[in-house]
């Protein structure tokens, strides 16, 4: 396929997107235009095709293909209800692959749609990463905050620790920091944080800012009652996520946090590199 061809689908199929709501999406009377289909009837059996496989792949025919009705014009002023199917990207992808790959504008569709999802999927993968990273960093300034106010009342780096380990005890349901380590299958040397969910991580960082504001509003001193502080205030978010049925010890590991970080600069150097190179 030439470059000129390409170029002039590309601007053909981005005119015809739509967004609703933060979502884009097509217009499957469009789409037929788009793919070359010269009857409606034979587009729609692209369409169910393209819902098999939806379902087959567990994703849900509603969320990608959404019916509607809408107005055409017609001679002399009139109008006509016809019926048309909202697409989302992905939905478009499907229908795509359901047709005839030697059509330019099917074959460029096939691979239009394609990059356009996984373009998507990288986007929401991204996001979801940089929550778990700025979760964990606002963890580790909340510990460090609680280090520094429990040594100034008397405890030093080995009451630390177990305070922070009754803390796990109390939020992961009897499940100190070394026991939860060896239920995820993380090394003893390793933070127990870096291989947590957000989710898990948020909570941790919550019950820690509590222990923190309560320290300096009651002025606790000594382990004993710092240790009764922060167990209460972990087994108070355990009690919440409860309430959503999330227990942090069934949750699985995730992928070391350390090794993501690395991921994202590694990234980032890259896409500042081409952008340097005018890629």
């Amino acid at each position: 396929m030439e470059k000129n061809t390409i170029t002039k689908l590309n601007k053909t199929f981005e005119k015809y997107a739509y967004e609703h709501n933060g979502v884009e999406y097509w217009l499957a009377r469009d789409l037929q235009e788009l793919l070359g289909y010269a009857e409606w009837r034979n587009f729609l059996n692209a369409v169910d095709k393209a819902k098999e496989s939806c379902e087959t792949t567990g994703d849900g025919v509603p969320d990608h293909f959404v019916d509607i009705n809408k107005m055409i014009e017609l001679g002399k002023g009139g109008q006509r209800k016809v019926d048309d199917i909202m697409l989302t990207r992905y939905a478009c992808y499907l229908i795509a692959q359901n047709g005839d790959p030697k059509k330019e504008a099917i074959a460029f569709a096939q691979s239009y749609f394609a990059i356009q999802t996984r373009k998507q999927e990288m986007l929401e993968e991204r996001i979801l990463l940089n929550e778990r990273l700025q979760a964990r960093e606002k963890l580790a300034i909340t510990e460090t905050e609680l280090s520094k106010n429990i040594y100034e009342r008397g405890v030093d780096h080995k009451g630390f620790a177990n305070i922070r380990s009754q803390g796990d005890w109390a939020l992961f349901g009897g499940h100190n920091t070394s026991v939860m380590k060896r239920k995820l299958g993380i090394d003893q040397n390793r933070s127990l944080a870096d291989f947590l969910p957000t989710i898990t991580i948020s909570a941790k960082q919550l019950a820690t800012e509590i222990t923190n504001f309560n320290l300096k509003k009651n002025n606790l001193k000594g382990e004993s009652k710092i240790t009764d502080e922060h167990v209460k205030n972990n087994q108070d978010i355990r009690t919440l996520l409860g309430k959503s049925n999330i227990k942090p010890e069934r949750l699985p590991a995730e992928e070391d946090i350390k090794k993501l970080q690395r991921k994202v600069k590694s990234s980032d150097r890259n896409i500042a590199k081409k952008k340097l190179k005018g890629i």
